[in-house]
């Protein structure tokens, strides 16, 4: 019989970091809306029935594909997101109102978030069953809009133009105005989103290790707008005049309806928890293994003269 009310709680970690071992009696699942996903389910199904744990599906984002019956976070002990870095997102979300850990699962190539492969699936439930694995904690932006909601992206948040037009912001950080400009919007990432929107926008990456936030304008008009690094217990006051074609806001890539006009931001740690496995890579390894970041020509190009035995 289900017991939908059963409350556990994150392990603690111990001096070094790591995690005890996890007993995994109910496992939540969090799935990618279109990807194929069947081996990755297979090896769960698998793997739960070897170890008598039971399979639910939890309730993230606006998909409607259905794989198991429905469960909430809270009843889990461990939360499997099978796709790509957007549906760990959704997983994180879901698991950070209740302190559950997140394994992201990648069916395709290894992201930002995705600690494994499909295809190591069961061994990765072994190690974590096990307690060889690590908490890796995520800092997110809380927001505060102009009603007094208050909400937490891992991400990023963005204020973009709706039309045509340009919206007018003014960035204030702890009371001080840094600029005012106008532009396509802007966009302010924790480090981990500092490498989607913020890096096209050509703002900094932030390593993985960084304490703060990055505020980034977009596509700015004219005066002097450099991206900004605001230490971790700042806090960024925005406020957006729409303009003619209007604004919008996306909250961790998802388009929303608002219309902000004031917002405040600030740099909350440890709000969500990923499972880092010990041969994990890092924020910057991955850039380069996925070619986000890459050398310049002139540097490849003598790498393959040096390979080749050109000595020119």
């Amino acid at each position: 019989m289900r017991d939908d009310v059963r409350v556990t709680t994150l392990p603690q970690t111990d001096a070094d970091g790591a995690a005890p071992a996890l007993e995994l009696r109910r496992l939540g699942l969090v799935v990618h809306p279109k990807r194929e996903i069947d081996g990755a389910l297979d090896r769960i199904r698998a793997w739960s029935a070897e170890h008598g744990a039971e399979v639910v599906q939890i309730h993230a984002g606006d998909h409607e594909r259905v794989v198991a019956d429905a469960g909430d976070a809270a009843s889990c002990d461990l939360v499997l997101a099978i796709g790509g870095d957007g549906t760990t997102l959704h997983a994180l979300h879901a698991a950070a109102e209740c302190d559950r850990a997140v394994l992201g699962i990648a069916c395709g190539s290894l992201g930002a978030l995705t600690a494994v492969a499909a295809s190591e699936l069961g061994d990765a439930l072994d190690r974590v069953a096990a307690g060889s694995w690590t908490p890796r904690r995520l800092p997110g932006v809380r927001l505060v809009d102009g009603d007094g909601t208050t909400r937490v992206a891992l991400n990023d948040v963005v204020v973009v133009r709706q039309g045509a037009g340009q919206v007018a912001v003014e960035i204030r950080v702890d009371g001080d105005v840094y600029v005012r400009y106008a532009g396509d919007g802007i966009v302010v990432a924790t480090p981990i989103g500092s490498s989607a929107y913020t890096l096209a926008a050509g703002g900094p990456i932030l390593a993985g290790s960084s304490d703060g936030l990055v505020v980034t304008p977009i596509a700015a008009h004219g005066g002097c707008t450099p991206p900004l690094v605001v230490g971790p217990g700042a806090e960024v006051d925005l406020h957006i005049e729409p303009g003619y074609g209007g604004a919008r806001l996306e909250f961790d890539g998802q388009i929303e309806d608002e219309q902000p006009t004031e917002l405040r931001l600030a740099r909350v740690e440890d709000h969500a928890t990923l499972v880092a496995l010990g041969d994990a890579e890092s924020l910057i390894a991955g850039l380069r293994r996925r070619r986000i970041l890459i050398d310049s020509p002139r540097v490849l190009a003598r790498d393959d003269r040096k390979r080749l035995g050109d000595p020119s």
